[in-house]
């Protein structure tokens, strides 16, 4: 038999996006049910992606600095050479998402929100029928958050299973592979092919453009670039994959030339979509923007009282704008007047060294006359050299308006610059001049100088260079 349940909001997808209207509705009074049918409670970025990819990126760096040491010291610090069993990190790893997992649930019953795992389908805009191992449960809600959010790109002369693995299953191995092929050198394919080549794997990366990460500037990337060169990764630029089979990946060079590629592993990361297809979408009368849900400045959709959230919602494709998302449209539905319309949305890469980027970059602003850009270098800074990150080309960079100084972008690339990224956001946020960066006291030693430094020089008068 059938349940029926009658809600003021429902939600579908317990991701960043979901998860965090569901609360946000919750501590607003609104009756909400939350159905999670996709990866548990956290969605794709707390239990296959953002947190678990950190994880396993953090183990690997202890690994390499170990390694260091084993081969010849490091800062004076000898030891044995270190080996690693995958299977143990990879279950810490699931550790910390169990933990992460039980305190969304948590939260989510303190919010006083009704959680529905189970499959999500809708007859129309308003009403669906959950799948759930009790049974079938039909639920009408007034208003309709849509949060699915995305999944991997699947290559139909690559599709998944066996040795060829998309970054979830790259994150659930048993041991290291001896030799990983990625294809695509996005930032997923980076993070994960430099994680496995500071644990011992001979990486290779196959990526159609002529350079690693080509939605950010060459300055930006070089130094990462320098890192793969120094490590031995193996680079295949303007290349094409093809087929895998018998332990080898067929690849055409960008001079035209078959080559075939040793791989354990193949690692398809070739980009995520949006996930559309299964839950009756196409049921629900929403106008869409190419692959993605067309939604205005408050998140509305073409469908009154349906709203979408997330990676469903288009590019970035990013947790944090995600949530935020959430967090405007609950408020909305609650009789708020709210609109989401940030100033910018920063994206990190968490490659070695990590990039930075908030705002206008360099590419965007070429040919004008009517911009600053200056760029302050890490090997300037004391706090970078104390902890080795002062020689790998990092820096950090403004682009501001000459007119009125008014920032309009800051990127940074360099170890742990990851954790300036809220500093950048915060400040075009609240429309800062160079004077108001300039004029803030950064705390010495830090690696956040650079950017007072990188805002001064703006100004023609840097202190340190």
């Amino acid at each position: 038999m059938t349940q029926t349940l009658n809600t003021k909001v429902l939600i579908i997808g317990a991701g960043t996006g979901g998860y965090v209207a569901g609360i946000r509705c919750g501590q607003l009074g609104l009756d909400t049910v939350l159905v999670d049918g996709g990866d548990g409670l956290g969605g794709t970025c707390l239990n296959v992606g953002c947190i678990p990819s950190k994880a396993i990126i953090h183990a690997a760096g202890k690994f390499e600095t170990v390694a260091k040491a084993a081969g010849g010291g490091t800062l004076g610090i000898t030891a044995a050479a270190p080996a690693i069993d995958l299977s143990q990190t990879v279950e810490w790893k699931d550790g910390i998402v169990r933990k992460l997992n039980a305190g969304v649930a948590a939260l989510l019953k303190k919010a006083k929100v009704k959680v529905v795992k189970g499959w999500a389908e809708f007859a129309d805009a308003k009403t669906c029928v959950v799948k759930t191992d009790e049974g079938d449960i039909r639920i009408t809600a007034e208003h309709v958050i849509l949060a699915t959010g995305s999944e991997p790109v699947e290559l139909p002369f690559l599709p998944f299973g066996g040795d060829v693995i998309s970054s979830t299953e790259a994150l659930s191995l048993s041991e290291v592979p001896k030799k990983l092929v990625v294809v695509g050198g996005g930032y997923i394919g980076l993070e994960l092919g430099i994680a496995y080549r500071k644990l011992g794997a001979e990486v290779a990366i196959v990526e159609m453009a002529d350079r690693i990460l080509p939605l950010y500037d060459k300055a930006l990337t070089d130094p990462v670039a320098k890192w793969l060169e120094k490590h031995g990764v193996e680079l295949h630029l303007g290349a094409r994959a093809g087929g895998f089979g018998d332990g080898k990946l067929s690849i055409t060079t960008k001079d035209g030339e078959p080559l075939q590629l040793d791989a354990d592993k193949v690692l398809v990361t070739v980009g995520r979509r949006p996930r559309t297809q299964g839950w009756g979408l196409e049921n629900m009368g929403v106008a869409m923007a190419g692959p993605f849900v067309k939604i205005d400045q408050r998140c509305a959709t073409s469908m009154k009282n349906v709203w979408a959230v997330g990676d469903l919602t288009g590019e970035p494709m990013l947790a944090h704008k995600g949530s935020a998302q959430g967090e405007v449209v609950a408020e909305i539905i609650a009789g708020h007047d709210r609109v989401f319309d940030p100033v910018t949305i920063a994206a990190v890469c968490f490659t070695e060294p990590e990039i930075v980027s908030a705002g206008l970059g360099p590419n965007e602003v070429a040919g004008r006359d009517d911009v600053i850009q200056s760029v302050f270098p890490f090997a300037a800074i004391g706090r970078a050299l104390a902890i080795e990150a002062g020689e790998d080309g990092g820096f950090v960079r403004v682009i501001a308006s000459k007119t009125d100084h008014r920032i309009l972008g800051i990127q940074a690339v360099g170890q742990h610059v990851s954790e300036l990224s809220n500093s950048f956001a915060q400040m075009m946020e609240m429309g800062a001049v160079l004077e108001d960066v300039a004029g803030t006291i950064h705390v010495h030693p830090t690696l956040g100088e650079a950017f007072h430094e990188a805002s001064l020089r703006a100004l023609g008068h840097a202190i340190h260079i």
